[in-house]
């Protein structure tokens, strides 16, 4: 079969080196942003020379007309520090909370998988081999719990860092913009890479350790050793669930509550400083759209890499301990590190934006280039890591796999990845038929808006599932499990790119507030307006490779968990199967449901809120006084604190009751069911539903309507394009974007968080099964420690 050109010690040098790179350059774009000054002294000196490229030392291309410059970058300070206060009280409010559950449920999973074999210290055949002895039920409980734990808190650092980068970056971009549209661009992007390369190399770093860490315990039980490892991306993906639901309910609310009150009832702009609510819309940005995004993307990224590490780890690899072609998905992450760095280059420093126009472009090369780059990187570690062939198992049979097959599975991966990218481009951007079509028929009002948008919803499902079911195919006839697996690595094997321009979309917003509320000129804020559009579409292209991965890691660990199970076929006509489907298939409308409805509550108390220091605050109105912004975030985060509990709970508990009461057939239809109606619905509104598409309406609509209508008609237009039925859902999205879809691993948590039952069932090691032997194995040990 051959044997991989790179040594096992060439794999234990490249691996940390990659990580440690995407480390060292994300600080340095750290640096590189804190070379713009947030302060009074920074703007009396402007420097006249032009020397520095980008900017930094180039002296401004226009001054405030009319504003003192001082007073400008002082109220930039101020306002920067009460974001970022609030953004910082929130999340540690949050994680106080989250905390806890995290140990409890640590508790949990020790308990289900220690009990399995009774707590055992005795070694037990292998699954897969068994002629050969895996480590005890009890130390497979120990090593999961910690795995859990660390995948938990490296979730919780992806969210925080990605926050306080962030909030360091929204003033220096608006400060930029006085020195134009380039200028700016380049420090919203770096920003946006800082987060996006912390995150990838550090979850790759700290993934690596601990495989090795736990290697020195499970020696050459490559089995149970990444079973155990699977624990990591169950905690990443277990905070990101409280991160998305929790971060998108403060989002939302405060977004609903500063728009209704603010721009319709009041009358005044977006991102008024009069507004009480508008500090909390702009923390908002932050804790769901970056820090709830980070670990959000995080979990995709942790359960992906877990996912092919568990299935290589029963193939040849794991019988003839050939480490290299064992960390073959990690490699792929490693070379996605310094694809992402060349491809970084060409945004920062190899070119220079210097109009509005070509800022869209910019960011659609960022992900071409790396998809281009990333193709031939792929090739390089499938021909230098792996044997020419090798085995895997396949549902209880042995398939031979070529390493050009997996080469071409990572690479479908990635390419559908990028077709649904620009497929989600073509039915959210305003150059475009579709939201042309759409837009055109708001000029018979609402009715025909809303049939025409959820038209376009509808029928930009069509390609993007299409390309799920090529990639599936064409994966999975090379291998398997294991090549669904790679598949959606593939799709996340440039994270640091996509990340970096995801994140760069809402500090672009928050510079926009930031420019508006410190009083600067029209000409700052349409700069900034042009940054914010341009992520906005080209973030609607990177959930298309959420989207995908998302799909495909779904299906790699429900094959898991079938075979582990040891389920030969799921039967849909069995009854058991059928009822489980048709639960599932309803689970993502039950958990919608309570999001909405845990949307409308905490934007209700967040609207009374906004009425009531607007009517009893003497000189709000006029600006002569100073809102309470502090009980708005106060407001915002205790709404949405106690408001996760609920979806969080039916997400955590469904799996559970179904897997112990009603057995693994009817928990494999759950899970199905949900997997196949949440990637309809998660596509349905993401592209369209977001919001990317109602927004793209109104930068083609109203600029044309500025002359005909005044300016209440005109917010009221406004809002009548984003608050329909239609964009009302698109509302609470961020909080879907944690449960159905958004990643990988979250790419159905009503399919993937079903840890408990999930686990148990994966970690068997004995004949026995569930549901029959469940109570007598779980259940029962369970009530006699008690």
């Amino acid at each position: 079969m051959g044997s991989a050109l790179l040594s096992d010690l060439g794999t234990e040098i490249v691996i940390p080196v990659c990580a440690v790179i995407g480390i060292v350059f994300s600080l340095v774009q750290w640096f590189l942003v804190s070379r713009v000054k947030v302060s009074t002294e920074h703007a009396a000196s402007s420097p006249t020379s032009n020397n520095g490229k980008n900017g930094y030392n180039d002296s401004l291309i226009e001054e405030e007309e009319g504003i003192n410059d001082h007073n400008v970058v002082a109220k930039c300070a101020d306002i920067q520090n009460a974001i970022s206060e609030g953004a910082t009280s929130f999340l540690f409010t949050e994680y106080q909370y989250v905390g806890i559950f995290m140990v409890a449920f640590a508790v949990l999973i020790f308990l289900f998988l220690g009990s399995v074999e009774g707590f055992s210290t005795r070694s037990q055949p292998c699954t897969y081999d068994k002629e050969k002895l895996c480590k005890p039920a009890l130390a497979n409980a120990i090593f999961s719990t910690l795995s859990f734990l660390l995948g938990a808190i490296t979730s919780v650092l992806s969210g925080f860092l990605g926050m306080k980068i962030a909030t360091y970056a929204n003033a220096r971009t608006t400060l930029e913009a006085r020195k134009g549209v380039g200028k700016a661009f380049i420090v919203a992007f770096r920003s946006g890479a800082v987060m996006g390369f912390l995150l990838a190399a550090n979850g790759l770093l700290v993934l690596y350790i601990t495989i090795n860490l736990f290697k020195l315990y499970y020696g050459d039980d490559w089995e149970g050793l990444f079973e155990a490892i699977t624990g990591y991306g169950l905690g990443g993906s277990s905070m990101a669930l409280f991160g998305r639901v929790g971060g998108g309910i403060y989002t939302k609310a405060a977004d609903v509550g500063a728009d209704l009150v603010g721009k319709v009832e009041r009358n005044i702009p977006e991102d008024d400083p009069r507004n009480p609510a508008v500090i909390a819309d702009n923390v908002g940005d932050n804790v769901g759209d970056i820090a709830g995004m980070g670990s959000d993307l995080f979990g995709s990224y942790a359960e992906s890499s877990c996912a092919a590490l568990v299935v290589a780890s029963i193939s040849s690899f794991g019988l003839t301990h050939d480490f290299t072609a064992m960390c073959y998905p990690l490699l792929i992450s490693s070379v996605g590190i310094l694809v992402c760095l060349i491809t970084t280059l060409f945004a920062t420093d190899f070119f220079e934006i210097k109009a509005v126009k070509e800022i869209e472009p910019a960011l659609k090369n960022q992900l071409i280039i790396s998809t281009v780059l990333m193709t031939v990187g792929i090739a390089i570690v499938t021909w230098t890591c792996l044997p020419s062939s090798f085995t895997i198992f396949n549902f209880g049979t042995q398939k031979v796999v070529k390493n050009w097959q997996l080469f071409l599975c990572v690479c479908v991966g990635l390419w559908a990845g990028l077709i649904i990218g620009f497929v989600t481009e073509y039915y959210t951007s305003n150059a475009y038929r579709p939201v042309q079509d759409v837009a055109d028929s708001c000029r018979t009002g609402a009715a025909t808006n809303v049939i025409f948008g959820l038209a376009l919803g509808y029928k930009s499902v069509i390609i993007p599932i299409f390309a799920i079911a090529i990639s599936i195919f064409v994966s999975f006839t090379f291998a398997a499990m294991y090549g669904i697996a790679v598949a959606a690595l593939g799709m996340l094997s440039t994270i640091a790119t996509g990340l970096a321009i995801d994140a760069y979309g809402p500090i672009s917003d928050n510079a926009g507030g930031i420019a508006e509320m410190a009083g600067m000129s029209h000409r700052i804020r349409e700069r900034t307006d042009a940054l914010d559009a341009a992520g906005n579409t080209t973030a609607a292209i990177g959930k298309g490779f959420a989207i995908g991965s998302a799909a495909l890691v779904s299906l790699a660990l429900f094959g898991a968990f079938v075979s582990r199970a040891e389920i030969s076929t799921v039967d849909v006509l069995t009854p058991k199967v059928f009822i489980g489907l048709i639960v599932g298939a309803m689970l993502p409308y039950w958990f919608s449901a309570m999001t909405m409805k845990s949307v409308g509550s905490a934007a209700l108390k967040m609207v009374e809120e906004v009425r009531r220091q607007f009517n009893t605050i003497p000189g709000l109105m006029e600006g002569h006084t100073k809102p309470d912004y502090a009980n708005c975030v106060k407001i915002s985060t205790d709404a949405s604190i106690k408001e996760m509990i609920p979806p969080g709970a039916l997400v955590m508990l469904t799996p559970l009751i179904v897997g112990i009461f009603f057995g693994v057939e009817t928990l494999s239809g759950v899970l199905a069911g949900s997997l196949v109606s949440g990637v309809q619905q998660y596509l349905h509104r993401t592209l369209v539903v977001h919001g990317t598409m109602p927004r793209s309406i109104l930068r083609l609509v109203l600029p044309s309507m500025q002359g005909l209508l005044g300016r209440r008609d005109l917010n009221l237009t406004k809002q009548l394009l984003l608050v329909t039925p239609l964009a009302i859902l698109s509302r609470t999205l961020q909080v879907h974007h944690s449960t159905f879809l958004s990643s990988s691993w979250q790419s159905s948590l009503l399919c993937l968080l079903p840890s408990l039952p999930l686990m148990v069932v994966c970690f068997l090691r004995s004949e026995r099964r569930m549901p029959g032997k469940l109570r007598e194995n779980v259940i029962s040990p369970l009530v006699s420690m008690f």
